[in-house]
């Protein structure tokens, strides 16, 4: 029964250092594709997504405004065109 119990603390012992040996290899593989998906990312240039929210933010703004800007000239073309009318059946 001893030597049973010497073998399976042994199964044991090289089971943990087995585990310990996948783990840190695990971690370091982990790190190795980290590094090179950064180096991918950074040759790719592309935007941080805080720019992009900002840029994003910046277009609706402008377009709002476009918009905004249209529909007062629309409205003082039509402010025109019907003064000219006026003026034309005043015989003016």
């Amino acid at each position: 029964m001893q030597t049973d119990s010497h073998i399976l603390d042994d199964v044991a012992r090289v089971a943990t250092g087995a585990m310990g040996a996948a783990s840190g290899l695990k971690g370091e593989l982990d790190a190795m594709v980290r590094r090179r998906l950064e180096q991918i990312l950074a040759r790719m240039d592309l935007v941080p997504r805080d720019e992009f929210d900002a840029v994003k933010e910046m277009a609706a703004k402008a377009r709002t405004e476009s918009e905004a800007l249209a529909e007062r000239v629309s409205r003082l073309e039509a402010r025109l065109t019907a003064e000219d009318a006026g003026e034309t059946s005043d015989g003016r």
